[in-house]
């Protein structure tokens, strides 16, 4: 299985980190309560890295993995504070990664993969025992999804016209049952982004159960 290769052209911060940032900087805060120093985070689907170096700006040390060849050049050259590994969320080098986290992060990754599954399952083999997975997605919800309607916005919203766009999405119940099903409790959700209930995108922290009894 292989993922779309985006052509990034800078080191600029996406757009949404804006609204991200402030939400997914008080998780990882909290967690890091709880961890001894240094704390090591995986970044899946860093894109250029800029939110990689954001993050270790905060006092974390980060790896991100990118499939983009132009992306993980860009961030290399720009954020020598992080490692940076071309590599495939499909095909990871676990010699390298597996049990050596205590964060991973997928930042607005999910809703671009077509076996989202394969992403929560490779942050498991990634993950320290106690270890917890932090997912942004863009948020959809019925509220929402019904303003949209009503202002003639879907197709624009849940447009066919951008290549290697997104192709799932994700409710707060949908997204807690693929969570559940692939074996991660302890869901906490924050949100980020325009008024309740049509947020730009929710965020959610959890933890593999299965890694419980490890190490």
């Amino acid at each position: 299985m292989t993922t779309l290769s985006y052509p990034y052209q800078n080191s600029s911060a996406g757009h949404h980190h804006r609204y991200l940032l402030p939400p997914l900087v008080t998780m990882l805060s909290q967690i890091q309560l709880l961890h001894a120093q240094p704390i090591r985070v995986l970044d899946l689907g860093c894109g250029n890295g800029s939110l990689s170096n954001a993050i270790s700006q905060k006092g974390f040390e980060v790896v991100g993995v990118e499939d983009s060849e132009s992306g993980v050049a860009i961030a290399r050259q720009n954020f020598p504070a992080c490692q940076f590994i071309h590599a495939s969320i499909y095909d990871l080098p676990y010699g390298k990664l597996e049990r050596a986290f205590d964060i991973a992060i997928a930042a607005e990754v999910i809703e671009h993969l077509l076996y989202p599954k394969e992403l929560l399952q490779a942050a498991k083999r990634c993950l320290r025992s106690n270890g917890r997975l932090i997912l942004t997605t863009p948020y959809h919800g019925y509220l929402k999804n019904l303003i949209l309607a009503a202002t003639g916005k879907m197709d624009s919203h849940f447009t066919v016209l951008w290549d290697g766009g997104h192709i799932k999405f994700f409710s707060v119940k949908t997204l807690s049952a693929l969570l559940q099903q692939q074996g991660f409790t302890d869901l906490e959700f924050r949100f980020a982004g325009r008024l309740p209930y049509v947020w730009k995108s929710m965020l959610v922290s959890s933890t593999p159960t299965f890694l419980e009894n490890l190490d």
